[in-house]
């Protein structure tokens, strides 16, 4: 597999019926084995090669109207100690919509294209009086801060200063297997942009340092749940993917790249990432939570939500927390827990134009725009953002 195709991680999706979204806290039960890293992913063959990291014109048929609370937007780029070359990413902030007006800043679309409908920002805006929460949000497996466009123009238009970066070796055209696997990588870059964020000279004084929060989804929800305090059991992960082979999307797609378990460092998948700064977490079906014990939960943070999409077989068996997977929740007694049908792994996607369907069928790409029926993806994006805006105490 490379990192364009995520047809060996995704399951087959499977029509339900009407929308239920189910909230629990203390659901317990476990299992041994390890987990998938679902690929999340803005399909190059389907977006100009620039689509990710330039702004287009707000001029579209297909463009939401500009009524809604737009955001800020910055691109940024900065060294971090544990990678060779910069991170990049990009920032949504609260902005003035009175201030952007006077200095005629012209909302833009970012993370449009053919396929995806994008948000409309305005670029480089002035940040917003006083001080914000602030979250990070880490996107999945080949994946991109954009992927969660829809998610962090709502958190941001809810009071929060919103920060997510490339994940190198496991983004979107820098994806490299091996290398991708090294997940304490992920946490490391959660606390380096925290650092670099906080003493930034125009944001670090919008921010409230006693409001910080990390959300993500798939291989980009275990890194929040790492950065939470969650630690990863490198010799079960194995044992996970040597018994369910085939069942496991994630062990299926990591057997045929040829990565090796041997190379990868025990002590370091096994160690401790937790952030003290972050005081909640939130996870979007988050992948790599197989064969996970109790003692490798003692330490995460207690304000963690966990969302799970779809039910049965639209379930991706690869990031089921439940008891029917891999059983974190057994070991996460104080976690509140979301559970939303009719929906899939897709539906966390960005919302797809009308047009979209169509295109990927013709370039012969996975169905990331196909939800199980009765799905509506716009309702459950609302669904997340709000609970995850609640869950990080944001202004309403």
């Amino acid at each position: 597999m490379t990192h364009n195709d995520c047809s060996s991680i995704f399951e087959t999706p499977t029509d339900r019926g009407r929308v239920i979204a189910q909230v629990t806290s203390g659901i317990r039960h476990a299992r041994s084995g390890a987990a998938l890293v679902a690929c999340s992913i803005l399909m190059s063959t389907l977006a100009n090669t620039q689509a990710l990291a330039q702004s287009q014109p707000a001029k579209s048929e297909n463009a939401p109207a500009i009524s809604e609370v737009l955001s800020g937007f910055s691109q940024i780029e900065f060294d971090v100690p544990h990678h060779e070359k910069p991170v990049t990413g990009v920032i949504w902030y609260p902005a003035s919509d009175e201030v952007a007006a006077q200095a005629e800043i012209t909302p833009t679309l970012v993370a449009d294209n053919p396929v995806w409908q994008g948000v409309h920002v305005y670029p480089d805006a002035p940040v917003a009086e006083g001080q914000h929460p602030l979250v990070f949000i880490s996107h999945g497996m080949g994946g991109h801060p954009y992927s969660l466009s829809w998610l962090a123009s709502r958190l941001s238009a809810q009071g929060a200063i919103v920060i997510g970066v490339a994940h190198l070796n496991s983004t979107w055209r820098d994806f490299d297997m091996q290398k991708g696997l090294n997940h304490w990588t992920r946490a490391q870059d959660v606390s380096a942009t925290l650092d670099w964020v906080l003493a930034h000279d125009t944001f670090g004084n919008h921010i409230d340092g006693n409001s910080i929060h990390v959300a993500g989804f798939s291989y980009g929800g275990w890194t929040a749940l790492s950065v939470g305090g969650l630690r990863g059991n490198l010799e079960w992960y194995v044992d996970h993917c040597e018994q369910e082979g085939e069942r496991s999307s994630h062990c299926r797609d990591i057997q045929r790249s040829g990565a090796d378990w041997g190379l990868i460092d025990e002590a370091q998948w096994n160690a401790d990432y937790k952030d003290d700064r972050v005081t909640s977490v939130a996870a979007i079906d988050p992948g790599l939570t197989f064969g996970i014990t109790e003692a490798d939960a003692m330490s995460l943070v207690e304000s963690t939500l966990l969302i799970g999409l779809g039910r049965g077989e639209d379930r991706l068996y690869a990031t089921d927390f439940s008891e029917a997977g891999s059983g974190l929740v057994q070991h996460t007694p104080s976690a509140t827990v979301l559970n939303i049908e009719p929906a899939n792994h897709y539906t966390a996607f960005l919302t797809c134009k009308p047009a979209g369907p169509a295109i990927l069928e013709e370039e012969n790409d996975d169905p990331v725009c196909t939800d199980p029926a009765n799905t509506d993806r716009a309702m459950v994006h609302g669904a997340m953002a709000a609970a995850i805006a609640q869950h990080f105490g944001l202004a309403e």
